[in-house]
């Protein structure tokens, strides 16, 4: 199977039902928190709790007459109240049980991605010590440099979503903030106390100090973070894409049973797996100028923001969801080729030593262009007439003259670029 992924789990968080039972769950928090504080009775707090109920359509139906979201809520809610319904949204303003309510969404969409994470870090690990020992050509410019081994690079990437881990777990933190305190954030007409209790209850911290609105910028800092890890998927996605061109051919993305990789030439196989997630990393990056945009508002704030939250928010959760899970995929069930990865290594006849000898040689006394123009003189001449660098090394008087002919032949020993793999693989995974 390519990828584990249903949609609904993520989907769920964004649905307007969920949303709105987050809003009476604040409602009533509030109700209890007046309660405590003696003005309202036991029996009538007992009555919302039994009482207070909202359909979906019913909202929308009422929301048509008051051209207002939460405004139709209350209205709904309180109609089968009686005389308590005056304690439902009594001192608070709208945006109260809005960004109240969309930490919360951003709580369970943070639980989701970092499951997610969790899980494409596993395989990863796998992939890394099934593949350490694995020597393939390390490229810098798209030009072949000096041998890796393909355990590396995918423990690399480890190293990188761990890092992702702890940044979405940061940014899980920062939205962990509610907001009961007004029209403007003085507390003028609702009691600190109601915030406190109320933000105590649903696990969040209450703000320091809030205008109408919970502030932007936490919520930018959550949706950069979501766009690094898009960056990440898409590093990775082209990596993978890379090494599938036909010149390379090192490792394919999993063609199934019964796939096409085009209506005309039946001979394709696409990497359209990474080249979709390339795609859509995009679309999350773009999404994060948007939270940026919404940090800069009109005095204590205006509603500019929440048409962008409405889109990006949901769409860039869902998004990132959908992408740490076909990553996944991807990597559990890459196809390597190792005969390819053998001829690609030895492509250039060995010039990837080039920097072994001209270590040796400063090693024995040489300046540093003096020995590197010795080497490369014999590189470009190998390189031009496509000849063997060990030959044509072991052929080099000049070189000869420096470093005996069979100490010369101990330097072309693929075991230099492997030595250390254990110490850096004992590094990154010694959690």
């Amino acid at each position: 199977m390519i990828e584990r992924y249903t949609r609904e789990e993520m989907a769920r968080v964004w649905e307007e039902k969920n949303k709105m039972r987050k809003w009476l769950e604040i409602e009533i928090l509030v109700c209890e928190a007046y309660n405590r504080m003696g003005l309202l009775s036991e029996e009538g707090l007992k009555r919302i709790k039994e009482r207070a109920s909202f359909s979906l359509e019913e909202v929308k139906e009422r929301e048509k007459i008051t051209r207002h979201d939460v405004a139709a809520f209350v209205d709904v809610v309180t109609k089968n109240l009686g005389d308590e319904g005056r304690f439902i949204h009594l001192g608070l303003t709208s945006s109260d049980i809005l960004d109240t309510a969309f930490s919360l969404q951003l709580l369970e969409a943070s639980d989701i991605i970092l499951k997610d994470i969790k899980e494409l870090m596993e395989v990863l690990k796998e992939k890394a010590f099934e593949y350490k020992d694995l020597v393939v050509m390390g490229r810098t410019h798209g030009v072949h440099a000096e041998p890796v081994t393909l355990g590396m690079k995918m423990a690399l990437w480890y190293d990188e979503m761990r890092r992702n881990r702890g940044r979405m777990e940061r940014a899980k933190e920062e939205v962990r903030v509610g907001k009961i305190s007004g029209a403007v954030g003085t507390y003028a007409h609702i009691d600190p106390f109601i915030e406190n209790y109320v933000c105590e209850r649903l696990g969040l911290k209450p703000c320091r100090v809030s205008s109408q609105i919970i502030q932007r910028d936490i919520h930018a800092y959550y949706m950069s973070t979501l766009a690094v890890i898009a960056g990440t998927i898409e590093k990775i996605a082209l990596e993978i894409r890379n090494l599938q061109r036909t010149e390379v051919l090192e490792v394919e993305e999993p063609f199934s049973k019964g796939q096409k990789g085009s209506s005309a030439m039946p001979h394709k196989r696409n990497p359209i797996l990474s080249e979709n997630l390339c795609g859509l990393s995009r679309i999350v990056r773009g999404n994060l100028i948007g939270a940026l945009e919404n940090i800069a508002l009109w005095h204590e704030r205006d509603i500019s923001h929440s048409s962008v939250e409405r889109v990006i928010f949901p769409d860039s959760t869902i998004l990132i969801d959908f992408m740490l899970n076909r990553l996944r995929g991807i990597l559990g069930n890459l196809k390597v080729n190792r005969d390819r990865i053998e001829r690609n290594l030895w492509l250039t006849k060995g010039l990837f030593f080039s920097q072994k000898l001209l270590t040796e040689l400063v090693k024995r006394g040489l300046q540093r262009d003096q020995a590197y123009r010795m080497v490369q003189k014999v590189a470009m001449r190998c390189w031009d007439e496509d000849l063997d660098f060990r030959k044509e090394v072991l052929k080099s008087e000049e070189i000869k003259r420096i470093i005996p002919g069979e100490e010369l032949k101990k330097l072309f020993d693929l075991s230099v670029f492997t030595k250390h793999i254990d110490y850096i693989f004992q590094r990154v995974f010694s959690e």
